[in-house]
């Protein structure tokens, strides 16, 4: 397999995790992380989606399972892979979940276990995953740059224009979002980064079970391109990330130029 080097950084070998690895965003950045020359483990809370993403890898590939909330299976990931490759240098975030809830539905106020599971998922999870990750990766010796790893973690424009159903989406993912600058200022001490990408409308499983006309309608509302998001681009934004070490703080909105209307 050629690596492919941007920027100066050469990601040759070098191990990587991808949480939620197992399908969309996350299966897309797998594949596009390999093609860089890294070595992937797919971490997804579904064996069978991670075996099935880690298989076309072989010997490069590594099928890991954990529930991003809970401490012990996230470190247990994070082990596995020092175990086996002896450095953990990347990480890319896309596990989440998302419901549609209206704050005062017609019956009766949003259920609070269910904003709750959602921001659990989505902003506890990508911190979990955060504190773990760069725990291990402060032990790496530091590349020409100074730098130990990097971490990408997925927002949305949902942060930005939440519409009406979205309170728990919306206010999870906005969460990630100023999550990512008091972490990227912190870890800049051990040589980490820290970068946030908000996709806009994506071609994701969470789509996939929309009827089609329904779906080029969604796509039809992006100014340009007038069309649904390919996970493919959003992994070559993780794949730039990962090679210009100059990225670091910020939140990349990856969206077409949309604005999200209140419904």
């Amino acid at each position: 397999m050629s690596a492919e080097t941007l920027g100066g950084v050469d990601w040759t070998d070098a191990p990587v995790m991808v949480f939620g690895g197992g399908s969309g965003l996350g299966a897309a950045s797998v594949a596009s992380l390999a093609r860089l020359g890294a070595r992937v483990a797919v971490v997804d809370v579904n064996p069978a989606a991670a075996q099935r993403v880690a298989a076309p890898l072989g010997a490069r590939g590594l099928a890991l399972v954990a529930d991003v909330t809970a401490a012990e299976p996230v470190a247990a990931a994070v082990a596995a892979v020092t175990d086996h490759w002896g450095a953990l240098r990347g990480v890319v975030h896309t596990a989440g979940i998302a419901i549609a809830e209206r704050i005062l539905g017609k019956g009766g106020p949003h259920d609070l276990e269910r904003f709750s599971r959602v921001v659990s998922v989505n902003l506890v999870g990508t911190f979990n995953v955060l504190r773990l990750t760069a725990r291990a990766m402060t032990a790496n010796a530091p590349d020409d740059e100074g730098q130990r790893g990097v971490i990408v973690v997925t927002a949305s424009v949902a942060a930005f224009e939440g519409q009406v159903g979205q309170a728990a989406y919306a206010a999870s993912k906005g969460g990630v979002a100023a999550l990512v600058l008091p972490a990227a200022r912190e870890l800049a001490r051990d040589g980490i980064r820290v970068v946030g990408i908000a996709p806009g409308i994506f071609e994701t499983p969470m789509m996939a079970g929309l009827p089609e006309a329904a779906r080029q309608s969604l796509g039809q509302q992006v100014p340009f391109p007038p069309r649904l998001g390919r996970p493919a681009e959003y992994a070559d934004l993780v794949n730039h990330i990962f090679s210009n070490p100059m990225l670091n703080g910020t939140v990349i909105r990856l969206d077409g130029a949309i604005r999200m209307a209140p419904r």
